[in-house]
């Protein structure tokens, strides 16, 4: 009799995250957990503190009295600067869909950093120009985008309290150079402070980009989705994205507030001073701005977990439209305090929500592209604001009407938000 043979089956190989079943191959080292991820992002958010309006604004006298300009000249070439900065900014987050977030960043930092050290040599006004619009570009533009965007795109449970989180601590960075630049142009003089600002994003952002975040990854559509399935929103074409309403719901919110913050933020001290603030007390109302931002930024990022972006972006509207509506009424105490609450909060909001509004709609396949965008229109905005506002002053002879008339602008959008489309992609 003869003896029947079965076949072994052939053994299984165990399922990991980041093997290859098909190849054999050795399975691929695992991405770094969340926590690293908005550490690292957070880091780079913080550093780009020299680019940023807060950042530069120690520098300006020194400038002005050095290179003996005027205040205009400057205020032009500043202009100038942060428009040519925003021009930069669809460009990096295309790189940032095509490349990667680590060779991006790796050679934003390398340019921030060159365009501070001509920052710190300069000597005409020409120079001046082409350093602002560097500085602007790739320090507010560039290090804001790409470490914002990175968490967007590497994270994906719990993406809005991982974004606020970064924002939050980012914004906190931020805010502490324009104390340390001023101690450090006391004792070495602002030429050297903007050297040393150089040298700082190469010894810090430089490594990050180039070891930290190598096993910094895109996540997946499943992953994204939660449910095995493709989202809608995976893989939207820019030219698919920017005809649906809530593109323009989104990318106004932000170009609103950057463009209403920082027109009543530039003229603060002028504002305020005609509600019967003093100079110090005007300049102290950026403490509570700042905290109820930090407080607002990680608030409405979480908050994108769990309600819908375009309720969320409703709420930041209606916060500015009641923080400039307060301005007639603000005196020195408590309504000061109150009114810088509400408006720091109202703009840190809308930029939180942001963030959190195009993964959730489009996904993160093109999300460098469509922030680039958003960005570009943000900066835009706030390159312009200060003028417009003067402008105002100049025509009523009193701050209170323009800033009234701005108003109007998060009025619109307020009303326009709960009724923006849900995004859903044509079948074809």
């Amino acid at each position: 009799m003869t003896k029947k043979v079965f076949p072994l089956p052939s053994p299984t190989p165990k399922a990991t995250d980041a093997s290859s079943p098909s190849t054999g191959s050795a399975p691929a080292r695992k991405p770094p957990r969340a926590g690293a991820v908005v550490a690292m992002s957070a880091t780079v958010l913080a550093l780009s503190g020299p680019g940023q309006t807060v950042g530069i604004s120690v520098f300006v006298d020194h400038i002005i009295a050095d290179l003996e300009i005027s205040r205009s000249a400057v205020s032009t070439a500043y202009l100038i600067g942060t428009l040519g900065g925003a021009v930069a900014l669809p460009w990096i987050g295309r790189a940032v869909d095509r490349l990667g977030a680590r060779p991006v960043l790796a050679l934003v930092a390398l340019m921030f950093g060159t365009f501070l050290t001509l920052l710190g040599v300069v000597q005409e006004l020409v120079g001046l120009t082409v350093a602002f619009v560097g500085v602007r570009a790739m320090g507010q533009g560039g290090m804001t985008l790409v470490a914002t965007t990175t968490v967007a795109i590497a994270v994906t449970r719990k993406r809005g309290t991982m974004l606020g989180i970064t924002t939050a601590v980012g914004t906190a960075g931020i805010s502490m150079f324009p104390l340390a630049a001023d101690r450090f142009v006391a004792a070495f003089g602002w030429r050297s402070t903007i050297l040393a600002e150089a040298g700082l994003i190469w010894l810090v952002v430089l490594p990050i980009a180039l070891w930290g975040m190598r096993r910094v990854r895109r996540s997946t559509d499943t992953e994204e989705s939660g449910t095995g399935e493709s989202p809608e929103g995976a893989a939207w074409p820019l030219r698919e994205v920017v005809r649906t309403s809530m593109f323009w719901v989104v990318c106004s919110a932000v170009a609103c507030s950057g463009l209403v913050g920082t027109a009543v933020f530039f003229h603060q001290i002028s504002v305020l001073g005609e509600q019967g603030l003093t100079s110090a007390q005007a300049a102290a109302n950026f403490l509570p701005q700042t905290v109820a931002g930090l407080l607002a930024s990680f608030l409405f990022s979480a908050a994108t977990d769990r309600f819908s972006p375009k309720l969320l972006i409703f709420l930041a509207m209606v916060m500015h439209v009641g923080a400039l509506a307060m301005l007639p009424f603000v005196a020195p105490g408590v309504t000061a305090v109150s009114y810088g609450v509400a408006l720091g909060a109202a703009g840190a909001g809308a930029r939180a929500v942001e963030a959190a509004a195009f993964p959730y709609y489009y996904g993160t396949a093109s999300l460098g592209a469509l922030r680039g965008v958003t960005q570009s229109v943000a900066v835009a905005s706030t390159a312009i604001a200060p003028l417009l506002l003067s402008l105002g002053y100049d025509i009523a002879g009193s701050y209170q009407q323009p800033v009234l008339a701005l108003a109007v602008l998060p009025a619109v959008i307020a009303v326009a938000a709960p009724f923006a489309a849900i995004p859903r992609r044509r079948t074809p």
